[in-house]
């Protein structure tokens, strides 16, 4: 793997709960690899007073509990140790531009006693109010030179930010955090992170789909009748209701996490394999989903709330009990869309999409259903039908592939049933994914853009999101109650169930044999 050049990586928001459960173990995780240059610092920066030794202390802390090979083997003492010596922190407030001064001393400094070459990567895990003051301090302090419209990074020293989601709450307030942004920052300089994009089975859905030969060719609506992406969670929301009060399922999950899936799934084969031909395909996808009137938002979205219950051992009031939530709330737990990609490969194909909390299990899947034959002889002789062949691409909580194929029961009668080939990356590869972060983390210092997020593709995603947000201001249908452990509120089933179709987990899970006689 390619070497990353020297940097020093600061992080803003170093003592919150991403730093200490993500990214501190992920640097951790990346020297392990040898993956970080022998020439790197790491700052932390946040408002809690602390000395270089206490946030050192943390970040031990936080590698012996969060790293995946730490937690399994214990920490390599010798790798602990270096990463330590190049850690120290920084207290600043995030508006305060002579903090800002400091915090270029500061760094100044480490790029003397590290020869960092001033090459710099700021790592934003903040709250979203705080982007656009510490991108503005940025620039007017002189910690990042704003690379101009053509020119190669490269060239000198270089300075990239890295920006948690939420990207803006709608359309308007992510078009306004992108301009904002360009006032410090050129587009090749900023990475809209998405973890979901470093899981090794996102990655792989471009492998998959243009390296190998046998996918290609059926991979359109003459023999694919239907995509379903589904991103469930089992736990509730109520130990943080009253920030998910503010954003919901569409907003939290659709928007990033389940739209990149979709986009890769449907995109068409790149140009090349580099940022800009990726990211090109992904916004075609976006501008291709069919628009719909708001009026029309309950034909093809369904939300809802869990009720009162328990999921896997632990019980919930409902989501209108918990705390910060109030009674009226019309803030969807779960969430069920059908979509349309109006272009020559997609025409006709829905999308159907579901995301929820206190959901059975956590799962995040894309099932890709074929089409059926045109004549199944066995449905002559059986009562019940042949279930259509499933691409089932698992991302979560294990990651693999799998294909559900009709087979024969072993006997003398015929007897059909729906079986799986499996390949899961653990055991093919005999070697442990890395975290997501950890990927990203490496990209983002070597300056590879393609698994991160585009402005304008965060824009177009809202696009489609605003359509949905405005119809529901003006819908009088409220949010369905569900009960937890289950798979959402009955009209997230009818919404297949109108089409003919039907869900492949949580609605026909373990399908009995199929009898035929003949």
């Amino acid at each position: 793997m390619p070497s990353t050049p020297p940097c020093a990586m600061v992080i803003f928001g170093a003592s919150g709960d991403l730093a200490k459960l993500k990214l501190i173990p992920a640097i951790y995780e990346l020297a392990i690899e040898g993956l970080l240059p022998e020439q790197f610092a790491l700052l932390g920066y946040a408002r809690t007073e602390m000395s270089d030794e206490a946030f050192r202390q943390i970040c031990i802390e936080a590698i012996g509990k969060n790293a995946r090979t730490a937690k399994k083997m214990g920490a390599n003492q010798e790798k602990l140790s270096w990463l330590m010596d190049r850690v120290y922190y920084h207290t600043g407030q995030y508006d305060k531009p002579e903090d800002f001064q400091k915090l270029k001393t500061r760094l100044d400094e480490l790029d003397r006693r590290y020869r960092l070459q001033g090459n710099r990567l700021f790592y934003l895990s903040t709250p979203p109010n705080a982007f656009v003051p510490i991108s503005e301090c940025l620039g007017q302090q002189g910690l990042v030179e704003r690379v101009q419209s053509g020119a190669v990074e490269h060239k000198g020293s270089w300075q990239r930010v890295i920006i948690e989601k939420p990207f803006g709450h709608d359309l308007k307030s992510a078009q306004e955090l992108n301009a904002l942004l360009m006032h410090s920052f050129h587009e090749s300089q900023i990475y809209r992170i998405d973890h979901y994009l470093g899981k090794e089975t996102v990655q792989n859905l471009m492998v998959m789909r243009f390296a190998n030969s046998f996918f290609e060719p059926i991979w359109n609506y003459k023999y694919i009748d239907s995509v379903q992406i589904t991103v469930a969670e089992s736990v509730s929301a109520d130990d943080r209701a009253g920030y998910y009060d503010k954003s919901g399922a569409l907003r939290d999950m659709v928007q990033n996490h389940i739209f990149q899936l979709m986009a890769l799934v449907a995109m068409e084969p790149p140009v090349a394999l580099d940022a800009r031909s990726i990211r090109d395909e992904k916004v075609k996808v976006y501008k291709s989903i069919r628009r719909f009137s708001p009026r029309r938002v309950d034909e093809f979205v369904v939300r809802g709330q869990y009720g009162p219950g328990e999921v896997n051992g632990k019980k919930t009031e409902g989501y209108l009990k918990a705390k910060g939530v109030a009674p009226d709330s019309t803030t969807e737990t779960f969430v069920a869309l059908k979509l349309f990609i109006d272009n020559w490969r997609w025409s006709g194909t829905p999308f159907y999409i579901r995301t929820g909390k206190c959901m059975p299990s956590k799962v995040s899947e894309v099932t890709v259903r074929f089409r059926s034959p045109p004549l199944t002889l066995f449905q002559k002789q059986c009562e019940s039908p042949v279930f259509p062949n499933d691409l089932v691409i698992k991302v979560a909580p294990e990651e693999g592939i799998s294909m559900h194929l009709n087979g024969k029961v072993p006997g003398g009668s015929m007897n059909i049933k729906s079986v799986e080939m499996n390949f899961n990356y653990a055991s093919a590869f005999k070697k442990e994914a890395p975290e997501a972060y950890e990927r990203l983390i490496y990209d983002a210092l070597l300056g590879e853009q393609t698994l991160f997020i585009r402005g304008d593709e965060a824009e177009a995603a809202w696009e489609v999101i605003d359509l949905i947000l405005e119809g529901w201001k003006h819908s009088t249908r409220k949010p369905e109650e569900y009960a937890p452990g289950t798979w959402g509120p009955r009209r997230a089933i009818e919404l297949m169930e109108h089409d003919g179709r039907r869900w492949s987990r949580g609605q026909g899970e373990g399908e009995p044999i199929i009898a035929c006689s003949l």
